[in-house]
């Protein structure tokens, strides 16, 4: 018999994984370039298919198809990703590599320079306040509660124990979800335990980063929340949390999965565990549930007080270091450091000695990962479908060729730096004004916070989080919860940069492109970028990052359901 549940019909089955959504992207080159054996064998294997179908009757339909397929796979054996012999160098007789497949942003930038010193505060104040103006608001409130009720709540079935791994913003995401499924099944949640990851190595606990007080206070009227397992509960399993059954819940299950395959032990056992809990609950659910996670993730959660007070801190900072543009600045997660580096597998410029630090680097992190039999590297493939870091020195680019000047204040959100001093340094030059952690606060202010990666994370969300513009450079959990946060706070839009990075790479690949042309394509980007910037949420997609409508109503719209409501 099931226990008492809130949501009252089935819902539609979930979307499907992302992982499989975009499968065909994955093995982009992977082939070697000019491989003659290769080449004659699928030429052979095509022959013999083909010639295998049509000495069948009735499925010479499928012939073309075959020929077509194989055709497909032969041409992606020959690939784009060519070696270069001499072009690159200076000499002579190799094939030029395509537009955009090679790194070549610091010539671009040698030639542009001198155009950017020339407009050193030149920038007339319309052209500042089009950069700077956000889009006319839309008329977006936070209306969370209109998607919720705050009855009494009824008897709890049984308590929820779930593991949260990954960084921050991964850990914010299993809170949220957690939480909505508690309201869902009518559980009673115990405060979540976070995973040591291999890659954040951070030992925090809930209360190290998030306000677990204030947490509690928050969903009190929705879902109660506890920070250990009454003595009752644990007698039952021994006091060995092991002991309580592990469901392994497939990713983004649906509400209906929850209530025919967990709810059931839930109120059998009086307690079970799930974990890792990660993506664990689909897009798609029903308003009341969706309700849970806009509260839990734009009300509950807030960081816990010594993150807060240091981060109000630096963002009083950066309103002051930037007096001269209003108080406006702008904060960059930029996404450079080693292991990301690594993990991309792109080529910068640093040569031998850089393929040979990055080889290392993922054999650290990804023991065998990058060396399995079969798999070629393709860098110049995967810098032109723009999957490549953008380098400090590109961002600055970037930037100037959008409008702003020497004397914006700009916030720089990362981690470790790879090769901080060679690669900040063009960075420095286009924004002396650039801040980071290590600059706003001292030595002794940031103590606590060192060897805690999600500590110091949140520090840099806090300051993104009220910048005038946020500039995202390679996606991740990071900008996609901080453009949600930035739209829900600011009426629906904040002004967000998400830059082309196919046509960055073809631009930064010109090194005789102009000046007036760079600043055209910059700005085109920019105008594009603000474009997107309040749009709705798409059923397969995360209302943290779009959390309109779910999280947010129309202005008309809540003052009829003021009038309608009794």
């Amino acid at each position: 018999m099931h226990g008492y549940s809130r949501l009252g019909r089935s819902t539609p089955s979930p979307p499907s994984s992302p992982r499989f959504r975009h499968g065909r992207t994955k093995n982009l080159g992977g082939f070697r370039a000019g491989s003659g054996e290769l080449q004659n064998f699928v030429e052979r294997l095509v022959y013999v298919l083909i010639s295998a179908v049509y000495r069948r009757r009735g499925v010479l339909l499928v012939a073309p198809l075959l020929y077509i397929s194989g055709m497909l796979l032969y041409m992606g054996s020959l690939g784009f990703d060519v070696v270069i012999i001499g072009k690159v160098s200076g000499g002579g007789g190799g094939k030029a590599a395509p537009v955009g497949s090679v790194y070549r942003s610091p010539q671009v930038f040698e030639r542009l320079w001198p155009f950017m010193l020339a407009e050193n505060n030149g920038s007339s104040s319309s052209a500042l306040m089009h950069v700077w103006t956000p889009k006319l608001s839309q008329g977006w409130k936070p209306c969370i509660n209109h998607n919720i009720s705050q009855s009494e709540l009824p008897k709890s079935n049984g308590f929820l124990i779930i593991e949260a791994n990954g960084g921050l913003n991964q850990q914010r995401l299993s809170i949220c979800d957690v939480v909505a499924v508690a309201g869902l099944l009518n559980a009673t949640l115990v405060i979540p335990t976070f995973h040591l990851n291999s890659v954040w190595r951070d030992s925090s606990k809930f209360g190290d980063i998030f306000d677990e007080e204030f947490f509690t206070y928050a969903l009190r009227n929705h879902v109660n929340v506890v920070r250990e397992l009454p003595e009752y509960i644990l007698q039952r399993f021994d006091h060995n949390i092991s002991s309580i059954v592990n469901l392994r819940v497939k990713a983004w299950s649906s509400p209906t999965y929850y209530l025919q395959k967990v709810l059931p032990k839930l109120v059998k056992l009086g307690a079970v565990r799930i974990a890792p809990f990660s993506n664990r609950l689909a897009h798609a659910v029903p308003p009341n549930i969706q309700g849970l996670r806009c509260l839990a993730n734009f009300e509950a959660l807030r960081f816990s007080e010594p993150i807060r007070i240091l981060a109000a801190k630096m963002v009083d900072q950066m309103f002051k270091k930037s007096s001269k543009s209003g108080g406006k600045y702008i904060s960059v997660h930029l996404r450079f450091e080693e292991d990301m580096v690594a993990f991309s597998c792109c080529e910068y410029d640093g040569g031998e000695e850089e393929k040979i630090e990055m080889d290392i680097a993922r054999e650290r992190s990804w023991r065998g990962k990058f060396r399995r039999r079969g798999r070629i590297i393709r860098p110049g493939a995967i810098r032109m479908d723009g999957k490549c870091p953008l380098t400090p020195l590109e961002v600055g680019m970037m930037l100037r060729g959008m409008g702003f000047d020497n004397n914006t204040a700009v916030y720089v959100a990362a981690g470790k730096i790879y090769k901080a001093e060679k690669y900040m340094a063009p960075l420095k030059q286009i924004f002396p004004r650039l801040e980071t952690k290590d600059t706003l606060a001292s030595p002794e202010e940031l103590a606590p916070f060192q060897g805690h990666l999600s500590r110091l994370a949140a520090l840099d969300y806090t300051v993104c989080l009220h910048s005038e513009v946020f500039v995202t450079t390679q996606g991740g959990n990071f900008p996609h919860f901080l453009m949600g946060h930035r739209r829900y706070l600011y009426g629906g839009h904040a002004k967000t940069i998400k830059p082309d990075k196919r046509k960055l790479a073809v631009l930064f690949d010109s090194p005789k492109i102009r000046w007036e042309e760079f600043k055209r394509q910059m700005q085109e980007m920019l105008r594009h970028s603000d474009m997107k910037g309040n749009e709705l949420r798409k059923p397969t997609a995360s209302l943290y990052t779009y959390p309109m409508p779910d999280c947010m109503c129309k202005q008309q719209q809540q003052q009829a359901d003021a009038i309608d409501t009794p």
